[in-house]
């Protein structure tokens, strides 16, 4: 289970985003998701875009790392869109279906 903490710090997160990129999907996974994590443990966050380019991935990735120094935690995001999710070989990897298993929508 997620602590409060964590969830206000994926929310802000997934605010600031929002104000510059329409999200599809934003969730938590690994160990901040169920809630097993240690106090030096990273925030893995899945976030899902219509559409990808290079600028929009450095600006995602730039509001992370604020978002991750505001609060002494390293935000790890893992950047998708839903063709890539439903048409390129990454449908079957792990860590998609990982995602879907125990990801936290926020």
């Amino acid at each position: 289970m997620m602590t409060e903490k964590d969830r206000a710090i994926a929310l802000e997160l997934k605010e600031k985003l929002s104000q510059v990129v329409p999200l599809v999907d934003f969730k938590v996974y690994g160990s901040r998701a169920r809630g097993s994590a240690t106090e030096d443990s990273d925030m893995d966050v899945f976030i899902e875009v219509a559409s990808l380019d290079s600028e929009t991935k450095k600006k995602i990735r730039q509001i992370a790392w604020e978002v991750g120094f505001e609060h002494l935690m390293h935000i790890s995001p893992l950047i998708f869109t839903r063709h890539e999710i439903e048409k390129s070989p990454l449908r079957a990897s792990d860590i998609v279906k990982n995602i879907e298993k125990e990801g936290v929508a926020v």
